[in-house]
């Protein structure tokens, strides 16, 4: 009897579920962890500069639409909040990433308490999810990642929900975060299709499938329908967008890639624990819950074989899996101290390295050596000084030969520089036919001088030789680098200044046109 009432009293302390199926209070220090993730977000957060994608998203900002060639609207919709709020400004922008991140924190918190976890597990599952290298270097940047982990991570934790209690009027929460992760990032919407066909077919369709579930199906297709409308508008470009980045990060030698790639998505001593939640949920007895580890498999599946260099595709995921391990494990990490310690100091020493890699810590000197492993802290250098290079070379052109001028940029990142760090410098407004910028038009139709900013040789390959289809007059005016000597996209690019046109300007801009 002694042994059993400090049974008790020890699930009480640690807040375990009540064995009438009443789950464990909340532990207030998930908020801390989230806390701590958002100080450290925004004390780097002006580090370095502006990534690729970022001034990308601000130039999508000034023109907002309801959708893009490669992203729905929600997450320019916020870069134009930021301009609007804070203006050009790498923190403002980072802002809402950092929120995201927190916010994820505190989702993985509460899937493992949804998943009947203490509130120690649930500390755990909020400290794993802190230190997973998707949710840093993802959130350090304002693209469309940060938002999609934590759509994911919110979606799986309302399907654990409705696992647990069986209340199906929770789908209708499901299918407004499918609707509004989708208009973040198309990714969410295919998860939410994976996980909704592997309800319909599987066990789970005799005990969740009813109303609600095709009202939350409805909600999300409602709520899709505005980056529906656009792609419908403009040849459904997202589609010619994946077959280019298929092409690009697809194939078998990619495999290899996207399999180790998933170590370092969820952090390398974490993947203990996200195994381990593979294993709870499939053996949970929960029909739904297993529904999670389904969709998992043919997300993997499918992302290996179609896009796998782009390893964290599956990161708002591992943020259930890490909860799931958590209760999974809470037992054997708890029986001998030193296996938690020892989880711990691995988790420590693997995010510090990897932090290292995809934070803005380093001195931007020192971090030539992780450009092959992330690209994030590398593409956020050079752009002051590229789009100081373009104005030399527009100022040393005549003023006549300027007003019949166009400063036409290779990729998306070199305009959105021009057209941002450039502003107010005297720099007239620079297009692109990457992506969504070729649907902004060619400027000046009737321009007899182009001043074509491309990147490195790795990244266009005989780019004088193609400007040499359209122009009589093709010379090199001047180099792009930076002073750090990291060997990013730009590096080794030039700017060309190209006279003589074949043809009118305008009539050239629809063959220009490329998704990547």
């Amino acid at each position: 009897m002694a042994d059993q009432v400090g049974t008790d009293r020890t699930q009480q302390a640690n807040g375990a579920a009540d064995g009438d199926g009443r789950i464990a209070p909340v532990d207030r220090r998930i908020l801390t962890v989230a806390g701590l993730v958002f100080a450290v977000l925004m004390a780097l957060s002006t580090r370095y500069g502006f990534h690729i994608d970022e001034l990308y998203f601000l130039d999508s900002a000034r023109h907002l639409q309801a959708g893009y060639v490669d992203q729905p609207l929600l997450a320019p919709l916020l870069a134009r909040v930021s301009l609007s709020m804070f203006g050009v400004s790498e923190a403002g922008l980072r802002l809402w990433p950092a929120l995201a991140a927190a916010g994820t924190v505190i989702v993985g918190g509460l899937t493992a308490r949804e998943l009947g976890g203490t509130r120690r597990t649930q500390f755990l599952a909020a400290v794993a999810t802190a230190t997973m290298p998707v949710l840093l270097g993802g959130a350090h940047i304002a693209n469309t990642t940060s938002y999609e982990v934590l759509a994911w991570a919110a979606i799986a934790l309302v399907i654990v929900r409705i696992g647990r209690t069986g209340d199906t009027r929770w789908w209708l929460v499901a299918g407004a975060l499918v609707g509004i992760g989708a208009e973040f990032n198309h990714l969410a919407g295919i998860f939410g299709i994976v996980l909704l066909a592997a309800t319909l077919i599987g066990p789970a369709r005799r005990t969740v499938a009813d109303r609600f579930l095709l009202a939350g199906a409805g909600i999300a297709v409602l709520l899709v329908l505005p980056d529906l409308w656009w792609q419908a508008h403009h040849e459904w470009a997202m589609f010619e967008m994946t077959r280019a980045l298929n092409g690009k990060n697809g194939g078998p030698q990619n495999i290899p890639v996207w399999i180790v790639g998933q170590l370092a998505t969820a952090g390398l001593a974490m993947a203990l624990l996200w195994t381990a939640g593979l294993r709870f949920l499939w053996r949970s007895g929960r029909p739904l819950w297993r529904c999670l580890v389904t969709a998992y498999a043919v997300l993997f599946v499918l992302f290996a074989a179609t896009t796998g260099a782009q390893i964290y595709y599956l990161g708002g995921l591992y943020v259930c899996l890490l909860a799931a391990g958590a209760v999974g494990l809470d037992e054997w990490l708890h029986a001998r101290p030193d296996r938690l310690r020892a989880l711990m100091t691995a988790t420590a020493a693997s995010t510090a390295l990897l932090a290292v890699i995809v934070l803005p810590i380093l001195p931007p000197a020192s971090i030539a050596w992780t450009y092959g492993i992330s690209t994030n802290s590398g593409e956020t250098l050079g752009w002051p000084q590229l789009v100081s290079t373009v104005r030399q070379v527009w100022t040393g052109l005549p003023p006549q030969q300027r007003a019949d001028a166009v400063i036409f940029a290779a990729d998306y990142g070199e305009a959105g520089a021009i057209n941002e760090l450039g502003r107010g410098t005297g720099l007239p407004t620079a297009v692109s036919a990457h992506n969504t910028g070729w649907w902004w038009g060619p400027g000046r139709p009737a321009a007899t001088t182009v001043i074509a900013v491309a990147p490195g040789p790795d990244h266009a390959p005989g780019y004088a030789a193609q400007l040499r289809r359209y122009f009589r007059h093709v010379t090199v005016a001047a180099d792009v680098s930076n002073p750090y000597g990291v060997h990013n996209v730009e590096w080794g690019g030039h700017v060309y200044l190209c006279t003589g046109p074949r043809r009118p300007w305008a009539t050239m801009w629809p063959e220009l046109r490329h998704y990547a």
